[in-house]
Parts: C-alpha cells; sequence; structure tokens
C-alpha cells in the first residue's frame, strides 16, 4: 500500500479634499439619495496545492500539472529516481506541497478510477518508510475490497458508506484536530477522526490502483461542522 475566513477588500477614494454643504430639512426630503454602497473586492482563497514530485515513491507519476497521480504496477527502479531524502521508499505514497499549521481548509479529491487509495493529512516530517496510516503522524480515509474506513496509527475503524462516488471531501480543522470525510452531493460530513495537530501537516495521499485527481483552492461547502 495528510481544512477560512473571507477577506474582503474595500476600496475607497483617497487623497482628495471634499467640501459638503449639509442639507436642509427641506431639501432632504426632496432629494431621494441613493443607499451608499462600498465597492467590496473578495480575495478569499481556498488551500492551493499541487502533488509534490519530490516526496513520490517510484511506482507514482503525477500528470495534469501535478494535481493527478497514477499508479504504476511496476513503476521506476528506485535507483532511477532522483534521490531526494523527502521521497517515500516504500511505500507507494506522495504528499501535497502545502504545510498547514493552522485554520480550516477544504479540498476534494476524484476517486472514480481507484480502488484502492488512501486520502488525508500526515505530518510534513512524517518518517518516509512509513505509510499513510499506519503511524501517529498520519490521518486517512481509505478504500480498499469495496469498503470505506478511517485510519490512523495503524488502527482502521470501518466508515459506513453505500456505494462509491466519484468524488469525496476532505475538511481539515487544525485548531479543533478534526479531519471529516465529506459527501459532495449533499454535503455533509461522513465521518470524522480526531487528532492533536502539533506540528506542519500536508495533504497526504496512498495509491495502489489506478489514479487519483486532486481538486483545491476550493471554498468550504456551507453547513459543514
Amino acid at each position: 500500500m495528510a481544512s477560512p475566513s473571507k477577506v474582503a477588500r474595500v476600496c475607497s477614494l483617497v487623497g482628495r479634499t471634499w467640501t459638503v454643504t449639509p442639507l436642509s430639512a427641506r431639501h432632504r426630503k426632496l432629494i431621494n439619495l441613493p443607499a451608499r454602497r462600498p465597492f467590496i473586492t473578495s480575495t478569499w482563497k481556498g488551500l492551493q496545492f499541487r502533488l509534490d514530485e519530490r516526496t513520490a515513491h517510484s511506482s507514482l507519476d503525477l500528470f495534469k500539472k501535478d494535481t493527478g497521480v497514477i499508479y504504476r504496477m511496476l513503476g521506476l527502479d528506485p535507483s532511477h529516481v532522483q534521490d531526494n531524502p523527502e521521497r517515500f521508499r516504500d511505500w507507494a505514497v506522495v504528499f501535497g506541497d502545502k504545510k498547514i499549521s493552522s485554520g480550516r481548509h477544504y479540498w476534494e479529491v476524484t476517486v472514480k478510477k481507484s480502488q484502492e487509495f488512501r486520502v488525508g493529512v500526515a505530518e510534513a516530517l512524517m518518517a518516509r518508510d512509513d505509510c499513510v496510516g499506519t503511524s501517529s503522524s498520519s490521518w486517512v480515509f481509505g478504500y480498499a475490497q469495496r469498503k470505506w474506513f478511517a485510519m490512523t496509527n495503524n488502527k482502521i475503524v470501518p466508515v459506513t458508506l453505500v456505494g462509491k462516488p466519484d468524488r469525496v471531501g476532505i475538511l481539515l480543522d487544525f485548531e479543533a484536530g478534526l479531519l471529516g470525510l465529506v459527501d459532495t452531493e449533499r454535503p455533509r460530513i461522513i465521518h470524522a477522526v480526531s487528532g492533536r495537530f502539533k506540528t506542519p501537516l500536508c495533504p497526504a495521499f496512498g495509491l495502489w490502483d489506478g489514479e487519483l485527481l486532486t481538486h483545491s483552492g476550493m471554498e468550504e461547502p456551507q453547513g459543514l461542522k
């Protein structure tokens, strides 16, 4: 065989001096003044990440500008892959290229072309000879043998989920220590796991069949708690 507040920028006129003559009560009655509406431009953007090739196991290939990953059964000879201490050596795992140390973040993963995978988060400094889900420094949701499960520290908890959706969401609340698996159709949290997040986390993916495609820079769906 790895979860925002909206920010608004108000544009105002500066550097000008205006002389204002108060209106009399009579004039105020005659003139219908339009309501003031400030010009507001939303600058909020969700967590944006790509998959980090430096961490990818030699059996994994990245595609679509490093937002997707495909599993190659034979893979590359590890000796032909650039030696990098950040690369996973024993397990088909790849990390996202962003470190998360605070806040609430949401992203989605298209999973319809895989029958065996894990998606979630892991500590950025997680040992590269471990697999996501088997250590205490990773928290994931997995799918194998047509069943969903949550996994951390090598402990597996079955997740009740009828069928297999084409796409799932991942919700991370760093301060609350929460990782949620989200039904993107409704939307709702199907299952949540808790953890004590003390060091920066990365989106994390394990893949042993087919391919996954990530979708980041997304706003959290309304109604999730």
